[in-house]
């Protein structure tokens, strides 16, 4: 993980999918189970959805609030 995709995950949106247009921090646990048991995709994208699952899955959704701030305050 490079430090700058913990930015990505509040400013990227969703390219594809049920949950198209929806920032990655913000898609449901349940979407992101589903791709760690199908498997990410193969780029940067399926990096970015492994990354938030494991955010997701150890409760750590919150570290992001400060880089939300960030990112409405640099928009």
């Amino acid at each position: 993980m490079k430090p700058e995709d913990l930015l990505l995950l509040v400013t990227r949106t969703m390219p594809y999918g049920k949950y198209k247009g929806r920032l990655i921090a913000d898609l449901p646990g349940q979407y992101l189970n589903w791709f760690a048991r199908s498997g990410f995709p193969n780029n940067e994208m399926g990096r970015l959805l492994a990354l938030m699952h494991e955010i997701d899955h150890n409760g750590l959704s919150a570290l992001l609030t400060p880089l939300r701030n960030r990112a409405k305050n640099e928009k």
